[in-house]
């Protein structure tokens, strides 16, 4: 039973890619303008122009060029970008250690974090704690990326000069200038996770806390954080698990904007540089890349919640 729910969740997972796949590829060939003269400017000549357009195959019909664009992927072969030449594999290979990079530290911090937070709004429920870290909460949910990335580089790069404004690493740079460079983006990532994770970690904790043995355990003389730890936290960790891995997948696809905002040299940053130059292939690479990630992490989620589930693991 167990192994059969975790094989359909795999089997869509793997459908729900190709799908994806099919819109990024359409998507990106709908684009307005002509890609060959974008690339060669507009004093190219005409002859110029069809030999780029016959040796990037833009007149063999579309389904011809996706299957030829998803066997090369399938083999390891991203494609070649078209304003540098240069095999997308091997450029954006540093970048995505970059991105998972920033990823991982804001994952350290938010996750551990809004745990925490969340015991807490259960403890002391609907008192003063509660309240404030719940007005908190709502206020980061709030309050959108790019505005609370600004407002970190003001007071902490502009103002008060703590932390650099341009988060620029490189290879060999030492971890603790590294780190030093990633606080503010890695900041911005924790600050847009957190509230949600907090509120869904509160919410599972809650809806436990209703249940009949928690009551029992109350009567036995457990204090109210035993009762929390001991009964309610372990009861509701497949839907914390869920919301922090769905979380995780919305960390790494979600660095574009502030990647941008703090110039990290990061997939996001790589991406944006690249529609704006009308690479397609590139953008559909990492658009992939994004694509494959997330779902792979939802994949994780929906199979961590039937591992969790004792109804599964130990059906009568």
């Amino acid at each position: 039973m167990i192994l059969k729910l975790i094989a359909q969740r795999v089997a869509l997972g793997i459908l729900l890619l190709l799908a994806v796949s099919v819109l990024i590829f359409v998507g990106t060939n709908l684009l307005p303008g002509d890609v060959a003269q974008s690339i060669l400017g507009q004093s190219a000549t005409p002859l110029a122009l069809d030999n780029l357009r016959r040796e990037m195959g833009l007149y063999d019909p579309a389904y011809v060029r996706y299957f030829h664009w998803l066997f090369g992927i399938l083999q390891g072969d991203l494609g070649t970008a078209l304003t540098t030449k240069l095999a997308i594999a091997t450029s954006i290979k540093e970048r995505l250690w970059n991105t998972l990079f920033l990823a991982f530290w804001a994952a350290i911090v938010a996750v551990p974090l809004a745990v925490i937070l969340g015991l807490l709004g259960v403890r002391y429920h609907n008192g003063p704690i509660d309240k404030a870290i719940s007005g908190v909460a709502l206020a980061l949910t709030s309050l959108p990326e790019f505005f609370i990335g600004y407002l970190l580089v003001y007071f902490f790069a502009v103002k008060f000069q703590i932390f650099p404004g341009i988060s620029m690493i490189y290879d060999g740079m030492p971890f603790l200038d590294r780190m030093k460079a990633i606080a503010l983006p890695c900041t911005a990532l924790t600050l847009g996770i957190l509230a949600h994770m907090m509120r869904m970690t509160r919410a599972a904790i809650l809806n436990v806390m209703q249940s009949a043995y928690i009551e029992t355990a109350e009567l036995k003389g457990l204090t109210a954080f035993e009762v929390i730890r001991k009964h309610a936290f372990p009861n509701a960790i497949a839907p914390i698990i869920n919301v922090v891995i769905l979380n995780l997948a919305y960390l790494v696809v979600g660095v574009v904007v502030v990647e941008v905002i703090f110039v990290y040299p990061g997939m996001g940053q790589y991406l944006v540089d690249h529609v704006a130059k009308r690479d397609v292939p590139v953008v559909q690479a990492v658009g992939l890349i994004f694509a494959a990630v997330y779902i792979f992490l939802n994949v994780v989620a929906d199979v961590a919640s039937i591992l969790a589930n004792p109804r599964l693991r130990h059906p009568r």
